[in-house]
């Protein structure tokens, strides 16, 4: 396929095809435990240009921050720039700093830190996360919904349901204070397990620090909230 076709000429469906059948192989190279084979197929996910154009029009037109800037105040795109955004889209073991936005919690007066990368770092997180996301879905347990494509918190309370309708059980609710504020850099890096160029691209994110009202903040442990995120499954 030419990659000089104009934005609104790209046939959708045969990326997202092309994209899945790839994504499936590295979701059964992961489940055999052929990590040779894992490595390999993201290699070569992480430079297809299908990939490439499904991840930028992901943080570009579909996700609902699509709108919302970095510290460079870009908040949206052409179709042209959109185009030379997935040219330019590649590994380079460097990310800039996020822009601290706080948003209110639901019910209370505290407020919650979003770490917002700007648009290119968006746009490679989302092209990780197609390489990460079915390496990683194959090892799961099948009760965990947190952060998992086509999960949600309904299908949580459907097994929980499920699970105690005949029998009465104990439930325990736990919330870790702080956690993404708190995780352990290295440990992440570790569980995380990938391929040299991947691990210096997630750890250039971790590290690149937030500016908050013009003040940077470097960041020494926990993870951002706000961005499109390769890590969450992981982090759990």
């Amino acid at each position: 396929m030419t990659q000089t076709l104009q934005w609104n000429q790209i046939p959708w469906p045969k990326l997202h095809k092309r994209i899945w059948k790839l994504q499936k192989r590295i979701y059964r190279a992961s489940a055999r435990g052929d990590y040779k084979a894992i490595r390999r197929l993201q290699k070569t996910l992480l430079r297809s240009w299908s990939a490439k154009c499904l991840a930028t029009r992901r943080v570009t037109q579909d996700n609902q921050g699509k709108r919302t800037a970095g510290i460079d105040g870009v908040k949206s795109l052409t179709p042209k720039q959109r185009v030379e955004l997935v040219k330019k889209l590649r590994l380079t073991g460097t990310a800039k700093p996020t822009r601290r936005v706080w948003i209110p919690k639901p019910g209370r007066d505290e407020k919650r830190p979003l770490g917002i990368p700007v648009m290119y770092d968006r746009a490679l997180q989302a092209l990780c996360l197609m390489a990460l996301e079915p390496e990683w879905e194959a090892r799961f347990e099948p009760n965990s919904y947190g952060f998992r494509p086509g999960r949600s918190c309904h299908d949580a309370v459907e097994a929980i349901f499920k699970s105690i309708r005949h029998k009465p059980k104990f439930v325990l609710d736990a919330d870790i204070s702080k956690c993404f504020d708190r995780i352990d850099h290295k440990a992440l890096l570790n569980k995380v397990n990938t391929f040299p160029t991947m691990t210096r691209q997630v750890r250039a994110w971790l590290k690149a620090g937030v500016l908050d009202k013009g003040v940077f903040e470097g960041t020494e442990k926990g993870t951002p909230q706000g961005g499109v995120s390769a890590l969450r499954s992981v982090q759990r």
